[in-house]
């Protein structure tokens, strides 16, 4: 069975992922890092004990992803953001590099710039332009490939219609409830692979309201789980997998990093898939809100490049 995907660059990227430093050690062979995250230095540290001449692993053995954050959208600033996570990495190239998010904040060192008022400061730079000096870190070595996250369809076809090195990967919000069935369909036809984050549903997010329904909690997907003598998130996981899509877990508890790779020994039905598939009533998790005249409303959703407008 498949435990990789084949990206249109020939890259073989593994579907399973994990951005902790437990990962090598319990298999996982494919790291999802981001700036924005604030633990590159730490990946760099294990990476560091596990990966290079006379370790455990060759570097070739493993796919490390990284992502540029929206205060370097500006094109003069976006070698140099590579350059410091390749650096706090302790690597001399990464698998793959995406853009964040397709909107731009203010250049400058503040990872969330703000106003007097306390909301976001934006920039007008325009994500095509990003896009431009991020080919150039293909030119140069510095990046094997480069890909997209939070980009709508739309914008990934905008992107598409003007690139040179075209996106390989588009990392979104992806779970039962949150299904992306149209938006998987559109990226696969376009012959870009998507990536979910979030892929069982961050229950253990932490503005999760107490009535919020937990995906891992669900009684439907529980006896799916029973029927195969498997996890939640085992189902969870396999039914990415059997869509293509390639899934991130985050996860801190060593027994269930372990298990969340355990999905390559069984298959769902065509069932179970479609019953797993009607779960899904378009909930996002995992875009930032705030509180305006007593409503929380989505923070970003007057920037002009937010892309849950869209339908897809």
């Amino acid at each position: 069975m498949n435990t990789f995907v084949t990206l249109s660059t020939g890259q073989r990227m593994p579907v399973i992922g994990l951005g902790t430093w437990k990962t090598l050690e319990c298999g996982y062979r494919h790291v999802d890092c981001a700036a924005a995250y604030g633990n590159e230095q730490e990946v760099g540290e294990a990476l560091a004990l596990w990966v290079g001449p006379g370790k455990a692993l060759q570097r070739e053995e493993v796919f490390v992803t990284s992502k540029l954050w929206n205060i370097k959208h500006d094109p003069q600033d976006v070698e140099e953001a590579c350059r410091t996570s390749l650096a706090h990495l302790g690597l001399s190239y990464l698998d793959l590099y995406l853009m964040h998010w397709p909107m731009a904040f203010q250049r400058g060192k503040e990872l969330m710039p703000r106003n007097e008022d306390g909301s976001i400061c934006y920039s007008d730079t325009h994500y095509r332009d990003t896009w431009t000096a991020m080919e150039s870190l293909v030119d140069k070595g510095l990046v094997k490939a480069i890909g997209l996250s939070n980009f709508n369809a739309r914008q990934t076809d905008d992107i598409i219609s003007m690139a040179r090195h075209k996106p390989v990967v588009n990392q979104v919000e992806c779970h039962p409830y949150l299904s992306q069935a149209d938006l998987l369909s559109h990226c696969r036809s376009v012959g870009v692979c998507v990536t979910a984050y979030s892929p069982l549903g961050s229950g253990d997010r932490p503005w999760a309201s107490a009535n919020e329904q937990s995906l891992l909690a669900d009684p439907r997907l529980g006896a799916i789980a029973q029927r195969y003598e498997k996890t939640p998130a085992q189902v969870i996981l396999r039914w990415h997998i059997q869509r293509g899509v390639v899934c991130i877990p985050k996860s801190v508890t060593p027994s269930r990093i372990q298990q969340n790779l355990n999905v390559f020994d069984f298959s769902l039905s065509e069932e179970d898939m479609k019953l797993i598939e009607s779960f899904n009533h378009n909930k996002r998790f995992i875009v930032p809100t705030v509180e305006r005249d007593g409503k929380r409303v989505w923070r970003d959703a007057e920037h002009p490049h937010f892309p849950f407008h869209d339908a897809y």
